[in-house]
């Protein structure tokens, strides 16, 4: 075939990528009457395709123009991280075409190699802290500095529009240089991260003139006011989503107003608690086009008209999908809602303390939900509501709602879920905390729901067994992860013994994030999961009583992970020695907040943080951190604050 046939078929990309794929597919087969598969997605197609394919296709390249559209429909960073280890040429189109790069842990690998490497990059997502700092277990000041890898995006990566950061100490120098460096800017998302203030914010308001997302998630910030808004120029119109909803402070309205009258492509809008319910309808006039919205407070005392008037504005929401906020609402306010359930795919009401009776009032008339996020004040009573009238849900988080509200009978149990896992098909994802729980339920919700691809159940009491019959919830889990054969993600609680790690290692083939607490009886437990579950990447462990020896023995398995938590183990700092010294490119962290003055091995660590890295030690640990350096003879030392 000549080269202008080629490129013709350049312009029907997907009928050629299906096409390339089954010819390599077909020679492979052929030649080696073997096809070890993994995934590569193009729109709603799989095609299976060897890490083998280099023998194939070193003397068969195609051209650079073909891959490039070919590697156009291939989404995801795990299908093109699989594409990129066929063959050199496949490295070499892929690493020069990907704009979207995801890097899990800021300390696995160089902000400077992953500049070079993606040229054309333009979007960047980056994870600092581990999971667990969510949960107050890792110390403040431990890590995590978005610093470098601003200044190295910065230096080589000027045309970078998006930066997405998660769990990472983000300073106003960071988001200063943000606003200096990146002249297309668009995107700028942080999730539980600390350290900056409103004045960096007002930096990137006032200088990233093509703006299009703004959204502080669940971050720390310094609050120095509400008048970072007014520094959004009066020329931008370019805003389509902005979250402010962790923020203190009282916002200027009149600004605000302005901000969402010039803003004609907004579709996600999430205040903060200050932004009280007298003028929402104001807002609300001004942005008919909301598909999501994230409300302030809903308690203020309204009279006939202004009712009526947000009633009305509420109502006229015709694209709104999205619900969340409703802080303080007040049952006499719920009837505002009715108008816009209909629509609504997604209802978070993990800020409203509303009770069961109300809850039900409100759930019954949102029959297209997918997304449901709700305190335990829902009962069992409301969540088979749910169960009857939510047939499209796909995701449900239950969260305690905490004892100091007045509210004391809160009648929770194993059979809201399994209320909810009966009536609702399609779910996949749940996070459950309750107070007890039974094995029967596990094995019910198991049998109703095989397509969990997460299951998070939290029994808020460390070590309860199955209240019923007092064995351990070991059966049950067996189940789940018997039965549900693409679960990805995984929490476990109650009382637990080494058998359920066993069957978790043997059924738990796809599992990619574990986290466990207080369970199993002794080294088997970690043994059983590092050598069963294959695709394992994530593992965190709290107060459980394994130690040094399947620590060690499972030591390779830790290099094909990303990362390892422990907290209140029975591992000792020679086995962490041990471990550093055997595994180099593991980064091997021992984590104490009050550091005796001698370690000798035998002493238990109080925590550890494991993870995989291209990069070596990093050279910003705080004083209660130790690393293990790779070299026996150097022995452990504390590595030099940044």
């Amino acid at each position: 075939m000549g080269a202008s046939s080629t490129l013709l078929m350049v312009s029907h990309g997907h009928c050629l990528l299906c096409l390339l794929f089954s010819v390599v597919r077909f020679i492979y087969i052929k030649t080696f009457n073997s096809f070890d598969s993994f995934r590569i997605k193009s729109q709603n197609h799989f095609f299976s395709l060897s890490l083998s394919l280099s023998l194939v296709l070193m003397d068969r390249r195609f051209p650079f123009k073909v891959l490039e559209h070919i590697f156009s429909f291939v989404d995801s960073n795990e299908d093109r991280n699989s594409v990129s280890l066929v063959c050199k040429s496949w490295f070499e189109t892929e690493r020069r075409t990907r704009k979207r790069v995801f890097v899990g842990n800021c300390y696995a690998v160089s902000p400077l190699k992953v500049a070079r490497r993606f040229p054309k990059m333009r979007s960047l997502t980056l994870k600092g802290k581990p999971h667990f700092a969510d949960y107050n277990l890792v110390p403040d000041g431990w890590g995590g500095y978005a610093w470098p890898w601003i200044e190295a995006m910065a230096a080589r990566r000027p045309l970078l529009e998006e930066i997405r950061l998660k769990r990472m100490v983000v300073t106003d120098e960071c988001l200063e240089k943000i606003a200096a460096s990146f002249r297309d800017f668009k995107t700028l998302v942080l999730t539980s991260c600390e350290g900056f203030s409103t004045d960096g914010i007002a930096a990137i308001a006032s200088t990233c003139r093509k703006l299009r997302d703004l959204e502080l998630r669940e971050c720390i910030v310094d609050d120095l006011g509400g008048d970072w808004l007014s520094y959004f120029p009066e020329t931008s119109t370019s805003l389509v989503s902005l979250d402010f909803s962790c923020l203190d402070s009282e916002v200027k309205l009149s600004d605000l107003e302005r901000l969402l009258s010039r803003s004609p492509n907004l579709k996600s809008l999430k205040l903060n608690r200050s932004v009280t319910l007298d003028v929402l309808e104001s807002l609300l006039r001004r942005a008919p086009q909301l598909v999501e919205l994230g409300t302030g407070s809903f308690s203020d005392e309204l009279d006939p008209e202004e009712i009526a008037k947000l009633t009305k504005a509420l109502s006229e929401l015709k694209q709104l999908k999205s619900l969340s906020g409703l802080w303080d609402l007040l049952p006499e306010y719920i009837p505002l809602l009715y108008s816009v359930c209909p629509r609504l795919t997604s209802l978070n009401l993990s800020y409203a303390t509303v009770q069961m009776p109300d809850l039900i009032d409100l759930l019954s008339r949102c029959s297209k939900l997918q997304k449901l996020w709700v305190m335990d004040l829902i009962e069992d009573k409301g969540l088979k509501t749910v169960a009857l009238c939510c047939k499209e849900l796909r995701e449900l988080r239950v969260f305690p709602s905490g004892a100091d509200l007045d509210e004391t009978d809160v009648t929770l149990t194993e059979q809201g879920l399994v209320s909810v896992s009966e009536g609702c098909k399609k779910l996949e994802s749940v996070l459950y905390f309750c107070v007890q729980f039974t094995n029967a339920a596990l094995v019910s919700i198991a049998k109703n729901r095989p397509n969990f691809r997460c299951f998070r159940l939290c029994v808020m009491e460390p070590f309860a067994p199955d209240y019923r019959t007092q064995q351990p919830l070991d059966e049950g889990f067996k189940a789940i992860v018997e039965r549900c054969k693409d679960l990805r993600r995984l929490s476990v609680s109650g009382l637990l013994t080494d058998k359920a790690f066993e069957y978790i290692g043997v059924h738990a083939k796809k599992l990619r994030m574990l986290s466990i607490a207080f369970a199993g009886d002794s080294d088997l437990m970690l043994h059983h999961l590092l050598s069963g579950c294959q695709s394992l990447k994530k593992l965190e462990i709290r107060d459980c009583p394994f130690g040094d020896t399947a620590l060690l023995e499972n030591a390779a398995k830790l290099e094909t992970m990303r990362s390892l938590w422990m907290s209140s183990c029975f591992v000792s700092f020679g086995a962490c020695k041990q471990l550093s010294q055997k595994m180099p490119r593991l980064n091997v962290e021992v984590i104490d907040e009050h550091p005796p003055k001698t370690r000798p091995d035998s002493s238990p660590v109080e925590r550890i943080y494991i993870y995989r890295t291209v990069a070596g030690p990093r050279l910003d640990t705080p004083e209660f951190v130790w690393t293990i350096h790779k070299s026996p003879e150097v022995g452990v030392s504390r590595l030099s604050i940044r």
